[in-house]
């Protein structure tokens, strides 16, 4: 008896419920905007027209002129926090990996380089953090091979 009484408070709940439910749809649905209305759509031939004498865009921004230095810093600073860390360093070194691995099999030739260049960022790191500020940075700067003199 106990069953039939809960199966009945039961269902008599869960019929009150969608009914709620049901006027709640019936309430957000009649104070909805109305659908907007159809826009009309030009033929695709027709090309638009603007009366453009008046206006004015707005100023491109001015470059600035970076150093050598600077502009070298900043292909190895990619989140432009004025500081290289070591996978920052480390990330642009491929084609330099290319050009040791002779053989293309990638074994053992990038390790070598590794070290290379993990010598190389702790030999620029003076203050050993683990970053490169910009003026560390310019220790590491390629010497620049004196150009012999023309023998014409």
């Amino acid at each position: 008896m106990n069953r039939l009484l809960l199966g009945g408070i039961l269902s008599l709940l869960m019929v009150g419920v969608g009914l709620v439910w049901w006027q709640g749809r019936a309430q957000v649905e009649q104070e909805a905007p109305p659908p907007p209305e159809p826009v009309e759509t030009p033929e695709p031939d027709v090309l638009p027209s603007a009366d453009v004498t008046d206006m004015k865009g707005p100023t491109p921004p001015e470059a600035t002129e970076l150093s050598r230095e600077q502009r070298r810093f900043f292909r190895y600073d990619r989140n432009r926090d004025l500081r290289i860390t070591r996978n920052e360093m480390l990330s642009t070194r491929t084609n330099a990996f290319r050009k040791l691995d002779k053989d293309g099999n990638n074994l053992l030739t990038f390790e070598e380089w590794a070290v290379t260049t993990a010598d190389k960022f702790d030999g620029a790191d003076a203050n050993r953090d683990g970053e490169l500020t910009q003026g560390e940075f310019a220790t590491t700067a390629p010497k620049r091979r004196a150009r012999p003199a023309c023998r014409c």
